[in-house]
């Protein structure tokens, strides 16, 4: 993969990193299930794209719950990964597509979900196809896991090494999502609403490398600054380990809404 590609076409950053994406990225709580059921947004009966699904960990979530998912990745490593990893799930359903061109039926679909696909999306684009793809009424739901950066010592050495090795972290954390571009929202009303959720990981040193290594801005292997940061991670290990583990934790960011 040449360099332009990897650093500025989002369909091929994590081609090189599905089987860490696949066992280390965090999962996500099943308490957004019960929230989404509880709010009358989800029911056992609603039918969901999942865009952008990656290897399917967000698309899981939903398949527990007996949702059908359409999992529309543009990705064709992530793809296959997420069809062996949710294989079991007759109620899933792999789709070669994107946020901008789904290839699903018009008014086909009730809920759509995204993770952490959506910062990669044409805002614009994903728009026009969400509106025709959705049912009518039909909800949005962003959900990703972001990582608390300052809330301990652990977490504060962790961004100091993002910050030194990442090849396009600052690039990447500079840009803003703009939600009331994407929901739509006028000067009369804001038509979106947002909830937090504690989540975290337990991770041995193999569990944070491969946490580390699934990140798209990291450098793997056959990067010169590779050996020094991983060095560099054992020594954060070490010095923050507690029996032999670190907790990683994050918070669960839920955005839900309908376009207009």
């Amino acid at each position: 993969m040449s360099d332009k590609e990897y650093l500025y076409d989002p369909k091929k950053r994590f081609s090189s990193r599905v089987e860490n994406y696949i066992k280390y990225r965090p999962r996500y709580p099943y308490k957004i299930i019960k929230f989404l059921t509880k709010e009358k947004k989800l029911l056992k009966s609603s039918t969901i794209a999942d865009i952008g699904s990656g290897t399917g960990i967000l698309s899981e979530l939903f398949l527990k719950n007996g949702n059908f998912v359409y999992g529309v990745e543009p990705n064709p490593d992530m793809r296959s990964a997420a069809e062996k990893f949710l294989q079991a799930y007759t109620n899933f359903k792999s789709v070669n597509g994107s946020a901008e061109n789904t290839g699903l039926t018009k008014n086909g679909v009730d809920l759509i979900t995204a993770g952490q696909a959506f910062h990669w999306f044409e805002v614009e684009e994903a728009r026009k196809e969400f509106l025709r793809i959705l049912k009518p009424n039909g909800w949005i739901i962003l959900i990703w896991n972001r990582r608390k950066k300052l809330t301990n010592e652990f977490l504060k050495d962790h961004e100091k090494l993002l910050l030194k090795y990442g090849t396009d972290y600052k690039v990447i954390e500079k840009k803003k999502l703009d939600y009331d571009k994407f929901f739509g929202v006028t000067k009369l009303e804001k038509n979106y609403k947002k909830i937090i959720f504690d989540n975290y990981q337990v991770l041995d040193f193999k569990g944070l490398k491969g946490r580390l290594l699934s990140t798209s801005y990291i450098p793997l292997d056959d990067h010169p600054n590779y050996n020094n940061m991983i060095s560099d991670l054992r020594k954060i290990y070490e010095k923050h380990e507690k029996n032999g583990i670190i907790k990683f934790e994050y918070e669960t960011e839920v955005f839900y809404g309908q376009l207009t």
